[in-house]
């Protein structure tokens, strides 16, 4: 049977850590991200009781707003996202080949799908950030279940290459996250191809048990970095410009790069539409 949410490992990898072998004998694997939620946020018009307050451009004193009141400027700060952030990091992105994972958030993509298509064709990953851009640490398990179903459903409806998203990353999951996705990507026959990215203990992947407790089944956990995340401008202490973004993230990387001469790691540079563009 499966327990309502895993074991704590504390030990982890400890002096084994393991050779990635990384293509060309590369010492560090960097995956770009960006997270595309502009629409899946708490919002009047979704039902939620009150407009978002979460990592807004208000900052991180910016307090609730009345129940059932939109608040127009939130809104339209997310919308920015969506008409103008997005697609100037796409660009860069392209214009430098680098393709990047995709965390999209399912009702944002229901709002505008036309960003599936456009991540696709410049080589992107589009994964899963689950339905709404919310907390789901209380929500009842068979709504969340519901939420997972609709996200792989969206965002395959949007493709138009009929793609599942094959990577998972909730961000304020529940205790059941885990193994409700997996049950979900199990019952597609897909379970082998998932990986879980609701993590950020390791510099290198791993496996864990099968979250629905099936013996001799394992689930592949890719480790998101949270400090190398530009949701570091919205809080206290954090980042206050563009350059200091960068630098944190040329140390970050050059800390890895000693570290795998002898077993290489990866680390995740991650962007939020539609600020601190220069750092990138």
């Amino acid at each position: 049977m499966p327990n309502p949410a895993p074991a704590r490992n504390l030990p982890g990898y400890g002096r084994n850590l393991p050779h990635a072998q990384w293509p060309n004998r590369a010492r560090v694997c960097v995956s770009f991200v960006l997270n595309y939620e502009e629409g899946g946020e708490n919002c009047v018009l979704e039902g939620d009781p009150r407009a978002e307050v979460y990592l807004t451009e208000f900052g991180a004193t910016n307090a609730p707003g009345p129940e059932g009141m939109r608040n127009l400027s939130i809104e339209s700060c997310f919308e920015y996202g969506s008409h103008r952030g997005f697609w100037r990091i796409l660009d860069l992105f392209k214009e430098f080949n680098f393709p990047f994972t995709s965390w999209a958030v399912g009702r944002a993509v229901e709002h505008n799908s036309q960003v599936v298509d456009a991540m696709e064709e410049a080589g992107c990953e589009v994964a899963s950030h689950s339905y709404r851009w919310i907390d789901y640490a209380r929500m009842p398990e068979a709504e969340e279940r519901q939420h997972i179903t609709k996200t792989i459903e969206v965002i395959q409806s949007a493709s138009q290459r009929n793609s599942v998203p094959m990577g998972w990353y909730t961000g304020r999951q529940s205790l059941q996250t885990r193994r409700l996705v997996y049950e979900e990507y199990k019952s597609r026959g897909l379970h082998e191809q998932l990986y879980d990215s609701d993590a950020y203990d390791e510099d290198v992947p791993y496996y864990v048990p099968a979250p629905d407790g099936t013996p001799n089944e394992h689930l592949l956990v890719v480790p998101y970095t949270l400090d190398v995340n530009d949701m570091k401008f919205c809080n206290t202490p954090g980042f206050f410009n563009s350059d200091s973004f960068y630098q944190y993230m040329v140390d970050a990387f050059e800390t890895l790069v000693i570290e795998g001469a002898t077993s290489p790691r990866m680390m995740t540079a991650v962007q939020r539409v539609p600020w601190r563009y220069a750092a990138f």
